[in-house]
């Protein structure tokens, strides 16, 4: 009998593969995986154009959106697993697409992925729960802007994929938007309910879809703007005037001079209006 072949390429579908390799998604380290191959194929798809790009990956797993991202024509994939158990299944892909695929062994947090790429450089990642947002953090604070990365393509839980799209004056609205919408335009791209993964997670998930903009959307001290908006952020309910008087002694002029009622709460104020008041609070060299 005529093994079952995928729709996307010539290897096994990914549930054969989670069978022969005995992987069942550990929940220590925030696994659930994506099995629908023409789902993962339309993820790689909101990654854009791969043709000429390095891609990085985090979290392939059995390495399911690591065959959508070469089915779709990457150039490269650098995929990073700390779960070793993946590994067999990942080097089955790499024999399937020869010196298109490189795969590390390790924590993503603690590797540079740039020792590995070549520029143009894109991310595209079913990014496990628990480092997810930390990844997305540092992604968008390197100290040099524009960062390495063209795009972010990155699976998250609905809520924190809500989190970097937030406009002022919605609830989900604080430093994650922030600092995505300032440096990158944000958009959702794909809802996946949790049935769509094994195991199914409790929530709903959403990628996301950023690319970096050239130079940030209103000018700011990168420092100065974070630590402005985590305690403006920090005490979300108190008044301006109360969550930032430990910034400056004299806030209430700064927030003056940006344009700021000292009674607004922080989920009101613009992200123009954030970076008003970094300016003013350290004005640009």
């Amino acid at each position: 009998m005529k093994p079952l072949m995928s729709a996307i390429d010539n290897l096994p579908p990914l549930r054969e593969v989670i069978a022969t390799h005995q992987l069942s998604a550990k929940k220590s380290l925030g696994q659930n995986f994506l099995l629908d191959l023409n789902l993962t194929a339309k993820i790689a798809r909101q990654a854009g154009d791969l043709t000429e790009c390095d891609v990085l990956e985090i979290g392939p797993g059995p390495g399911g959106l690591t065959r959508g991202l070469l089915s779709e024509g990457a150039r490269r994939v650098l995929a990073i697993e700390k779960d070793a158990r993946c590994l067999p299944a990942l080097e089955q892909i790499a024999a399937a697409y020869p010196g298109q695929l490189q795969v590390i062994n390790g924590d993503a947090l603690e590797i540079d992925p740039l020792e590995h790429l070549t520029p143009p450089i894109r991310i595209a990642a079913n990014l496990p729960y628990n480092v997810g947002t930390e990844l997305l953090v540092r992604w968008l604070t390197p100290q040099q802007w524009p960062p390495f990365w063209q795009s972010l393509t990155l699976m998250f839980q609905r809520e924190v994929a809500e989190r970097i799209v937030a406009q002022p004056g919605s609830k989900a609205y604080g430093r994650l938007a922030i600092l995505a919408q300032w440096r990158a335009d944000a958009k959702i791209a794909v809802s996946l309910p949790p049935e769509a993964f094994t195991p199914p997670p409790k929530v709903s998930s959403a990628v996301v879809h950023l690319t970096a903009l050239p130079e940030p959307r209103y000018p700011a001290d990168a420092a100065t703007l974070s630590r402005v908006v985590a305690a403006a952020f920090n005490q979300r309910r108190k008044m301006l005037r109360a969550s930032l008087k430990g910034v400056a002694p004299n806030i209430e002029d700064h927030l003056a001079v940006a344009g700021i009622p000292p009674t607004e709460r922080a989920e009101q104020v613009s992200l123009e209006a954030f970076c008003a008041l970094a300016r003013s609070l350290k004005p640009l060299e």
